[in-house]
């Protein structure tokens, strides 16, 4: 994924005349029919889906005519929903410092030191972010909740704390930190800084004042995509918060599925709504921000072996941190899944001693990964159609305006990112009520499931594709189009070969953030087909050792997955640029 990624700006081309002005009339057409399937899916998955659960809220008979806008006074007007709102704000901006503060030496040292073992690390501090949120707060569950290694060392608990809850969002979000700024900064030219260093310069007022405002916009890009994913966190917050915490998330999921106050989960959705879509602008403001601000050098030429005593101690720092924070709760979790003789929790998935499913908890790993492949073709194709959309070239018009399509494709490129940070629990429920009467009943079908997981998969796929799409010479598109290649042939002649291992890459995403969808699934995952992640926190809400030892092992399954998918990726990947 790429978060804060440079986008090149798009320089129009074509000859003078006639030609320019057919040109937006043909770029227009290809966008707009490249634009139809993705504005369709999202149409009816996501936007009918929210707009359902708005409308059945805020209607006095659910479809009725009138209106309860007073409902929205009501409702913010509750000290406890204030006390929610107050608390989902201010624990995502600790958060968010947390993250920043532990993350950035390691952004540093990932970005100009060259060590043994640099990509392995890499992969490692990687895996966090593509866990599921479920398994997260699992790994931490068995670190710091009761009978975990600090409680059995020093008798300390932190869950159920909003101490656990920073850790594991720090641990979640140490990669987007880590890529996101290291990536541009390994791209920094550190003659820039050596030359103010040569003036007279301190190391840390040359730093001050070079490097860190060219690390401006991408630093102020992270720390948005951090605060937006701990401002909408869920599974973290429902498995370590228990009854004392509770995020705008967490509560719209208690509203809808525990109380059924429509109305207040239809007012708390509306909020969510529009906290993430200005979330979302400020952070496109900071990528345009970036991409005029900067001339980039091959990051290949600035990373250097650490010298010196105090180079040595960081990077030492560093493992350490990733150590402590990174390794430390993931082996945990691989720990406690063994804690029954031999391999007595994994031996008890192949059987439903619990009574929780109408299957084998074991079952869950193939329905799992079936529903996963399913929502990759699905992220894929949509996504894919979208980031072509993007990448069309269309010449101004003879005024200079910029064509409406332009800029109604830069409104569809913004709200590809919604599904990110829009309410997984309200999508999740409105599928359940939008999608119940022909020619849509899809609430018994299979593909309900993956549907909802390809909402979240798509914008990675987006992100990932775009920077590559947008670096193909266009040059070679207009040598084929002249030679009588048909739009469908220059894609499989030209594109295609140049861009098929960033697709690779970005179905390998959308497969592991599909296999861990939680939100959306936890409402429409049937009990006869759960998922995993469904099926550990299902096991984690029932007492007693063995559910809790199941939903140890299935994590350390779906962990093991994971990381295997993730590590693989980096194997395809051959841009270093910061990008998922």
């Amino acid at each position: 994924m790429d978060l804060a990624r440079t986008e090149v700006a798009e320089e129009p081309s074509g000859a003078a005349g006639a030609e320019p002005r057919r040109g937006p009339r043909r770029g227009g057409a290809a966008r707009l029919g490249l634009m139809a399937l993705p504005v369709a899916f999202f149409g009816v998955f996501f936007a009918y889906p929210v707009a359902a659960i708005v409308v059945r809220g805020l209607r006095t008979d659910g479809r009725g005519a009138g209106w309860q806008f007073g409902r929205i006074a009501e409702v913010l007007g509750d000290s406890g929903i204030r006390h929610v709102l107050w608390f989902t704000t201010w624990q995502a901006l600790v958060s968010t410092a947390l993250t920043l503060l532990i993350a950035l030496p390691g952004a540093y040292v990932f970005a100009r030191f060259d060590f043994r073992g640099k990509d392995v690390l890499r992969a490692v501090v990687t895996v966090p972010f593509v866990l599921p949120t479920v398994v997260v707060g699992t790994a931490f569950l068995a670190l710091v909740g009761r009978g975990g290694l600090l409680d059995e060392l020093w008798g300390v608990r932190l869950d159920t704390t909003v101490w656990a809850i920073l850790l594991a969002h720090v641990f979640f979000n140490y990669a987007v930190v880590v890529r996101t700024v290291g990536g541009l900064w390994a791209q920094l030219d550190p003659r820039q800084e050596e030359a103010a260093r040569m003036l007279g310069a301190s190391p840390l007022g040359a730093w001050r004042k070079v490097t860190l405002p060219a690390l401006g916009p991408a630093v102020a890009a992270a720390a948005l995509m951090v605060f937006l994913f701990t401002f909408t966190s869920f599974g973290v917050v429902q498995i370590l918060g228990g009854p004392t915490f509770s995020t705008l998330e967490v509560e719209i999921y208690r509203q809808t599925s525990e109380i059924f106050d429509l109305a207040t989960a239809a007012v708390l959705t509306l909020v969510q709504f529009v906290a993430v879509g200005m979330i979302l602008a400020v952070h496109a403001w900071t990528v345009r921000r970036r991409e005029t601000a900067l001339r980039l050098v091959d990051a290949s030429l600035t990373a250097r072996r650490p010298r010196g005593a105090g180079q040595w101690a960081l990077l030492a720092g560093v493992l350490a941190t990733v150590l402590a924070l990174i390794l430390l709760p993931l082996g945990v979790l691989v720990q406690r899944s063994f804690d029954a003789p031999g391999l007595g929790y994994y031996e008890a998935l192949t059987r439903d001693d619990s009574g929780i499913f109408l299957v084998a908890p074991i079952e869950a790993i193939g329905n799992s990964l079936a529903y996963a492949c399913a929502a990759t073709a699905i992220a894929v194709l949509v996504g894919g159609l979208a980031a072509a959309a993007l990448t069309v070239r269309t010449r101004p018009r003879g005024n200079g305006a910029t064509p409406v399509t332009d800029r109604l494709v830069r409104g569809f490129d913004a709200l590809l990112m919604l599904p990110l940070g829009v309410s997984a629990v309200t999508v999740g429920f409105g599928f359940l009520i939008a999608l119940d009467e022909p020619p849509l009943d899809l609430r018994s079908s299979w593909i309900l499931v993956p549907l909802a997981q390809a909402l979240v998969g798509v914008p990675f796929v987006v992100r990932t594709m775009l920077p590559v799409l947008r670096a193909v010479d266009e040059r070679l598109r207009e040598a084929a189009a002249v030679l009588g290649a048909s739009p469908w042939r220059v894609w499989r002649e030209v594109d295609l070969p140049l861009v098929r291992r960033a697709l690779l890459v970005a179905a390998g995403f959308a497969f592991a953030v599909s296999l861990g969808e939680f939100g959306a699934t936890v409402f429409i995952a049937r009990a006869d087909n759960p998922t995993l992640p469904v099926a550990v926190a299902r096991l984690l809400g029932r007492p007693g050792d063995l559910n809790y030892g199941q939903a140890m092992a299935l994590s350390t399954i779906l962990m093991v997955v994971c990381a295997v998918a993730l590590l693989v990726l980096e194997r395809l990947r051959t841009d270093r640029t910061g990008e998922f």
